[in-house]
C-alpha cells in the first residue's frame, strides 16, 4: 500500500461510495469515520467510529498513519438533527479536522468536498460563477454561511501548512435516484411549490462524475479550487414537466417559509436556503476543472436529470401526457 486515505462523513449518503471508489482506484488503504455506521456497503474500507467535533480525530490520524484527508462531512440538513447541530458538525467539525491535520506530521494532502452553495443565490448574481467570483447575496444564514466559513478555515490552513496540497471542490447539486439529496427530496413531492415569476436555472452533478473527481483529488496532487458540475442547465419548470408534476406558484416574498410548511405537510423536508436556489438558480464555469484539474464531466445536467426521472415515481400529469 502506498498511502492511507481518511474520509470523513461515512454515514452521509454518497460518502461511502466515494470511500469505496478511492479504495478501488488506487493502491491505498482507506479509513472512513463517522459517529454512526453507514448503511451503504464499505467494501474493503475500514470504518472507525469517531466524532470529528472532538480531538479524537487527531488520534485516528496518528494511529492509522494517514497521509491524505478527504473531508466530506458537510451537509445542509441531517436526519433527526437540528439546525444548530448541523452547523456544529459542518463548522466545528471542519475546525477540528483541520487542526488535527495541522498537527500531523504525516498528512500531505487535504481534499475539501465543498459546495457551490458558497456562491449563495441572489438576483445580483453573475450569469456564470467562476472560482474567483464572490457571493452577491444569500450567504448570511444556513448551509451557504457554513460553507463560506468552512472554506475560510481551509484557506487559513493552507497558508499555515504550505507543504500540504489542499484541493477544494465546489460541487453543484448531486442528483441520484439511489440516495437522497437536497434536490431529490424536494422533487419527490407530488406537487412542487415554485416562486411566482421566476424560473431558476439548475445545474446538476452526476454522482459518477463527483466520485471520479473526488477520487482523483485524493490520489493525485491537484492544488487549488475547482467548480465541479455537468454541462448545461435544466430550468425548474422544465424539470417539473419532465417528472410530470404540477407546480404551485407562490409569492416570492415569504416563499421560503411557505415552501417549508408545504413540503413538511406532504411528509418531506426541505433544506434551509433551498428556496433561494429555486428562485434565482446558479450556474458554474467548469473551465478550470477541464483545463487545470484535467477532468471533463461525462454526464450533462440534462442527462443526469433524465437518469433520475427514469426511476422517479410518475407524477400526476403523466396520466394526461403532459411531460417534457
Amino acid at each position: 500500500m502506498s498511502g492511507v486515505v481518511l474520509v470523513t462523513g461515512a454515514a452521509t449518503p454518497g460518502v461511502a461510495l466515494a470511500a469505496r471508489r478511492i479504495a478501488e482506484a488506487g493502491d491505498v488503504r482507506v479509513v472512513a469515520v463517522d459517529t454512526t455506521l453507514p448503511t451503504d456497503d464499505l467494501g474493503s474500507v475500514k470504518f472507525v467510529r469517531a466524532d470529528i467535533r472532538t480531538p479524537v480525530i487527531s488520534k485516528v490520524l496518528a494511529v492509522e498513519d494517514v497521509d491524505t484527508v478527504v473531508h466530506m462531512d458537510l451537509a445542509p440538513i441531517r436526519p433527526r438533527g437540528s439546525g444548530s447541530a448541523t452547523k456544529e458538525i459542518n463548522v466545528i467539525g471542519t475546525m477540528q479536522v483541520l487542526a488535527a491535520c495541522q498537527r500531523s506530521d504525516t498528512v500531505k494532502r487535504v481534499v475539501l468536498a465543498s459546495s457551490a452553495a458558497v456562491y449563495g443565490a441572489s438576483p445580483r448574481d453573475p450569469a456564470v460563477f467562476t472560482e474567483s467570483a464572490t457571493a452577491r447575496g444569500g450567504t448570511k444564514s444556513g448551509f451557504s454561511k457554513d460553507i463560506v466559513e468552512v472554506e475560510g478555515y481551509t484557506r487559513g490552513f493552507a497558508r499555515r501548512r504550505p507543504d500540504v496540497c489542499v484541493t477544494t471542490l465546489r460541487m453543484a447539486q448531486w442528483l441520484s435516484p439511489h440516495f437522497p439529496t437536497v434536490l431529490s427530496t424536494y422533487l419527490s413531492n407530488p406537487v412542487l411549490p415554485v416562486p411566482m415569476g421566476f424560473d431558476a436555472r439548475l445545474q446538476l452533478l452526476h454522482p459518477q462524475d463527483a466520485l471520479e473527481v473526488i477520487s482523483a483529488a485524493a490520489l493525485e496532487d491537484h492544488p487549488g479550487t475547482f467548480n465541479v458540475a455537468g454541462d448545461g442547465i435544466v430550468m425548474l419548470t422544465q424539470a417539473a414537466r419532465m417528472l410530470g408534476k404540477p407546480t404551485v406558484p407562490l409569492p416570492p416574498v415569504g416563499f421560503g417559509a411557505v415552501l417549508g410548511r408545504m413540503v413538511h405537510f406532504m411528509g418531506s423536508d426541505v433544506s434551509p436556503g433551498l428556496h433561494r436556489l429555486l428562485t434565482y438558480g446558479r450556474v458554474l464555469d467548469t473551465t478550470a476543472l477541464r483545463e487545470i484539474f484535467g477532468y471533463s464531466p461525462r454526464h450533462t445536467t440534462r442527462e443526469t436529470f433524465e437518469w433520475y426521472a427514469e426511476t422517479a415515481r410518475p407524477g400526476l400529469l403523466h396520466a394526461w401526457g403532459i411531460t417534457r
